[in-house]
């Protein structure tokens, strides 16, 4: 398979940790004080690589900083907020075709903003990401496993509640990357209560050692109408020979009795378009093709590769009064690489991990279990096609503290910057 067009970003959808490997292996030739590194070193380094080769390195992989992007996954799944105006649309929308046309392509939509090549810091356990003043979205999302590293988020406004879990498995093949959403997303429209599952497609990072890093999702995505049984397959071509077919999105929406009633085609870097069909899928006389969807303009020459909505998310303009202190925002590491301070971000990044190791030890020494403060954990394990997963459930305090202190006159939000990062269970970690 040949490399996707040059001028393009790389990075990835579920990019956890395998978005940044490239970087990492130029920065194998490099010592940590910027000298060039010993054939011995370099030796050591590819040595670890090809160790990991078949695993699941979700975790076991320690990067340096100057690979990272000053946001957390748990920031990133916000991104998928970005058009949330087609679930409005959906959640108004009284044909059921077009109801499922709405709620893929606003699906479909998060794949351009997840191409970046920086990696996103890996959530603390406990930490939380909250998000208001966007399209009245309330949104929380909370770091509720370490091993295996597991999120969960909750999104609402008045047409529509999205809740995930996100469990991720990889496989390191060498030079490339295998990354299965091990995942559910369930969006429930208001109006009817309709509920959508989402199945997402994999992803496979090209390239990681050797060669311009470069991602690709071949495979279908596929939106199920829960409630009638209607869906939505597309199927997200593989990249050819000099980029042949990167980026195209084609499938149709099918009623219960996999009928196709609506052909949906497009590019996931730049838009999406439907047109009614007829049984053998081809367009019904009379009928255009028209654009649901397009990707906002970008910031040109940004350093991070973010669009406007990212710096949104990224900035206080978009956190609530009296911020929990838990919140990505405040973390140390993020907040130097903001400012660009590399060795600062760095001994953050590092002070932050022995902490949530010091946690650890005092949890079990206690013998307690850590319990997320916004999700429960459920009984429920749920089939994915990369294996079972468990359902972690909303439980609705969040939005009762968050009415708490919105109906408040006495909160001081003066100076939100300087709430001090703390996402722990324990206190004192000494």
């Amino acid at each position: 398979m040949g490399s996707p067009e040059k001028n393009q970003n790389n990075g990835g959808f579920f990019a956890t940790m395998t978005s940044g490997l490239s970087m990492f292996s130029s920065a194998m030739h490099r010592s940590v004080n910027g000298s060039i590194a010993s054939s011995k070193e370099r030796d050591g380094y590819w040595k670890m690589m090809q160790s990991y080769i078949g695993s699941d390195i979700t975790s076991v992989v320690t990067l340096p900083v100057l690979i990272f992007e000053p946001m957390t996954m748990l920031q990133k799944m916000a991104e998928l907020m970005e058009y949330s105006h087609l679930l409005d649309q959906a959640d108004e929308c009284e044909d059921p075709y077009m109801r499922l046309v709405y709620a893929s392509s606003w699906a479909v939509s998060v794949y351009f903003a997840y191409q970046r090549t920086w990696k996103p810091f890996n959530p603390i356990l406990g930490e939380t990401y909250e998000m208001v003043n966007h399209d009245g979205i309330t949104f929380i999302s909370e770091q509720v496993s370490h091993h295996p590293p597991m999120s969960a988020g909750h999104a609402e406004n008045e047409h529509f509640t999205y809740d995930v879990t996100s469990k991720l498995k990889t496989k390191f093949l060498g030079n490339s990357v295998d990354v299965y959403p091990v995942g559910r997303t369930r969006v429930t429209l208001k109006r009817d209560g309709v509920v959508l599952d989402l199945v997402p497609p994999p992803t496979k990072v090209n390239n990681l050692i050797f060669g311009r890093t470069w991602v690709d999702s071949p495979g279908e995505m596929v939106m199920t109408n829960l409630t009638t049984g209607d869906k939505v397959v597309l199927y997200f071509q593989p990249c050819g020979w000099f980029g042949a077919n990167r980026y195209e999105v084609d499938g149709y929406v099918y009623n219960a009795n996999e009928e196709p009633k609506i052909l949906m085609t497009g590019k996931w870097s730049e838009s999406m378009s439907y047109q009614p069909c007829d049984l053998d899928g081809e367009p019904l006389p009379g009928t255009e093709l028209k654009e649901v969807w397009h990707i906002a303009a970008t910031p040109p020459n940004d350093k991070f590769q973010y669009t406007y909505f990212a710096h949104k998310i990224n900035s206080f303009d978009t956190a609530p009064k009296k911020l929990l202190s838990s919140d990505s925002r405040l973390r140390p590491d993020r907040w130097a690489l903001e400012k660009g301070d590399l060795s600062k971000a760095g001994a953050a990044k590092s002070s932050l991990e022995e902490q949530q190791r010091a946690e650890k030890r005092t949890r079990e020494s206690k013998g307690d279990q850590f319990v997320p403060k916004w999700f429960d954990q459920t009984d429920e394990t749920t089939p994915t096609p990369w294996g079972e997963l468990e359902v972690y459930r909303y439980n609705g305090k969040y939005i009762e503290h968050r009415n708490a202190i919105d109906t408040s006159d006495a909160i001081d939000t003066s100076d939100v910057q300087s709430i001090e990062f703390n996402p722990w269970q324990y206190g004192d970690l000494s």
